[in-house]
């Protein structure tokens, strides 16, 4: 089994799914709760051995494509700024649906140690219509931030959206990394908590290997699967597979958190 990534990136990383923020049709008009689910989420993922969390605006659906509301950000500073203060380990920062110019400015603000970027270079087919890559503006904000130590982590072939034309998974990985800066390459299933294709999986890693950046399960891992993805990729990012009943809205379950580190431990 893997070790996680050989320049020192995090092996098993959690979800914070937080609920709906100020501002998005669901929020429900409590932040003292936001804050504190936030906190006790993360808690729960780092006290059963996760070796990070990642925060993200997941109940703010419908999402907007790209650049979200000054007040979303704001709101993101102030939990994700929670939640570092709560764990001693890597905190991370998913703007949705596409925001990464956002997310390193959260990351930057809060001292968060990496941002993933659903759609970081070329164009996806999603429900909020044709999303586009912005690399060329996040890495240039991070450079002005003076946030170089941010790591960009960048989907290839993200869940919930298809391809704009036709070409070859790894050369869109080379190029995200080689052209587009990302410091990391995510692959995932075709929706939340679906699993990856293991044939994917490995073209993909093939090319991290040969640039150089670690490669991240986006996706499906379970107690079942961790070990075998871990043979190929250097980390994964789980998140509905460590929640009470397997519901991806629900709190974490620390029971659920435990079976899955033992599993990748032992694998």
């Amino acid at each position: 089994m893997s070790q996680g990534s050989p320049d020192g990136f995090p092996e098993l990383v959690g979800m914070v799914h937080l609920p709906a923020l100020p501002g998005a049709p669901g929020f429900d008009g409590d932040r003292a709760t936001l804050r504190e689910r936030a906190v006790e989420d993360a808690e729960a993922l780092v006290a059963g051995g996760m070796d990070a969390v990642l925060v993200e605006n997941f109940g703010d659906a419908p999402f907007h494509p790209g650049e979200v509301p000054r007040h979303t950000l704001t709101e993101l500073t102030a939990l994700v700024g929670a939640v570092r203060r709560a764990v001693d380990v890597p905190v991370g920062v998913n703007v949705l649906r596409s925001d990464g110019s956002g997310a390193v400015a959260v990351a930057a603000a809060t001292g968060a140690s990496f941002v993933r970027v659903n759609v970081h270079t070329g164009a996806r087919v999603t429900d909020q219509g044709v999303v586009e890559g912005s690399a060329h503006e996040t890495l240039r904000l991070r450079d002005r931030l003076d946030a170089d130590d941010v790591r960009v982590l960048a989907d290839v072939d993200v869940k919930h959206s298809a391809a704009l034309g036709d070409r070859p998974l790894d050369e869109v990985a080379r190029e995200t990394v080689e052209r587009g800066g990302a410091g990391g390459l995510v692959v995932s299933g075709p929706a939340t908590g679906e699993p990856v294709d293991t044939e994917r999986l490995e073209r993909v890693a093939a090319v991290a290997d040969e640039t150089g950046v670690p490669l991240v399960v986006g996706s499906g891992t379970t107690p079942a699967t961790v070990a075998d993805l871990l043979g190929v990729a250097d980390a994964a990012i789980v998140g509905t597979a460590l929640k009470q009943a397997g519901k991806v809205t629900a709190p974490v379950d620390r029971a659920r958190v435990e079976r899955l580190v033992a599993a990748a431990r032992e694998g």
